[in-house]
């Protein structure tokens, strides 16, 4: 049988899960409502995490055990909220045509979250 959250989520395990989340915003264009909704539901960001472990045997059907564990995982740490709303604020780095990623104005690189 699977054992939710059996093992802690490795650093690299996290920034990758949070770089997925952060892409698919910002592929739908829902980077404003979803800063609202993380900043709303921080305070209660474990007891979501638990929620999802109580409806898993509804979800784990249709996104599969691994996504289910590891993103209620990550929910469980207020810490990674507070992350991913960082990301999300933080202005989208488009790479050049050369290759090399755009430098962001002195500007805006003081207002960036500390990560």
């Amino acid at each position: 049988m699977f054992n939710f959250w059996e093992n802690e989520l490795s650093e690299e395990q996290t920034q990758s899960l949070l770089e997925k989340c952060d892409n698919e915003i910002r592929k739908r264009g829902l980077e404003a409502p979803a800063i609202l909704f993380l900043e709303m539901n921080k305070p209660v960001a474990n007891v979501m995490a638990h929620a999802g472990l109580a409806v898993s045997p509804f979800l784990v059907p249709f996104f599969g055990f691994d996504f289910v564990n590891d993103y209620s995982n990550l929910l469980q740490k207020r810490d990674n909220v507070e992350r991913l709303i960082c990301m999300l604020e933080a202005p989208k780095v488009e790479a050049a045509k050369d290759g090399e990623p755009k430098a962001l104005p002195a500007e805006k690189e003081e207002d960036l979250c500390n990560t």
